[in-house]
Order: C-alpha cells, then structure tokens, then sequence
C-alpha cells in the first residue's frame, strides 16, 4: 500500500530574514497584515545570529485540602526573553538607511525613540518563507559595540539587545506572496 506522508526535513537555521517597522500608536504594536513573501519582505539588517526567541509560563501551585498527593498547577504570566541580534559592523550608511543600530537606540537617548515591531522569517533552501516570528512593541534595552584585538583578523561584531511585549507566530509563512490577516497563538 502507498503512503502519500512526504518527508519532512527540520529546517536549516542559517537562512532568516529580519524586518523592523514602527509599532503604531493605538493598534497595540501588533502586526495585522503581513506579505510574506521573499519579494516583498525587504530586509531592514542583515544579522549573522539571532537567539532569544524563547517564552516561559509561570506555573502557581495551589495546595487544595484533602489532595495529599501533591499541588494543583495552574497557568500564571508568560515571560518572554529578549531577542538579541548580532552582525558584522559596517562602516556608516545612507541617511535615509533604518538598519543602523546605533541610530536606533539614540532616538531613545534624545527622547524621540520609536517602538519597533518585526518580524524572524526562517526560510527554506530554495529561500521561500517557511516560519514566521513577530513581536510586538520592541524597544533598544542593550547595544554592545564591538570588541577589538590588534593580534587577530575577526569581524568586528555588534549586538543589540530588544524588550519585547510579546512574540506569535503569523499564519501562513510557507506560502509564498499571500497576505496573512490571522495571527496563530497571539499572546498579550
């Protein structure tokens, strides 16, 4: 008998795309409609390594008479982690140019700072969108330069560190040039 189950490998981790937009006033930061699509997502920085898409839930023990066999669990806040961004320093860009970092974070050091939504988009060999990870409402928390030796021949590094008020997954990430208008697990 013939199965029609087609394989499906894990997806490579080397190949993401990262897009920053300013979180709207009013709309809560979260993103209601995305393109996904290599032709339409443009990238906003090119980083060499992403970490902290994590989220822990609390769990409160109750500890109810007569159960002598241990507590009652029960679902608390969801704790989200900080998404770090790390990349190879590039000498300045355009004026118009909204991938420097440094820029960024000034705008909260002057008091004029933006919030910023975004997107992880982990996408397959053939570079079609497969995963899509959005936050909502990002703010600069950390900007660490690089770290420079005269006696070694390293890319000169930068990271920066973003607070998040929530990660989802957007519906749809393996399908190529729909607009998505639903989001999947969205957490407030």
């Amino acid at each position: 008998m013939a199965t029609t189950d087609e394989r499906r490998d894990p997806l490579l981790g080397y190949n993401f795309l990262v897009s920053l937009i300013d979180s709207r006033p009013g709309a809560g930061g979260a993103l209601t409609s995305f393109a996904v699509s290599t032709a339409g997502q443009r990238a906003t920085a090119g980083f060499s390594e992403i970490s902290g898409l994590e989220g822990t839930m609390e769990v409160e023990d109750y500890n109810a008479g007569g159960v002598n066999g241990g507590a009652l669990k029960f679902p608390g806040r969801f704790k989200w982690s900080n998404l770090t961004f790390k990349r190879g320093v590039v000498a300045r860009r355009a004026f118009d140019d909204k991938s420097d970092l440094w820029t960024w974070l000034q705008g909260f050091i002057d008091g004029t700072g933006v919030r910023k939504d975004g997107t992880i988009t982990l996408m397959n060999e053939q570079h079609d969108p497969q995963l899509v990870w959005g936050w909502r409402r990002g703010l600069p928390m950390k900007w660490t330069g690089p770290m420079m030796n005269a006696q070694q021949s390293q890319i000169a590094i930068e990271q920066i560190e973003i607070a998040h008020e929530g990660l989802y997954v957007i519906q749809g990430g393996g399908v190529v040039g729909t607009a998505i208008g639903n989001l999947v697990n969205p957490i407030s």
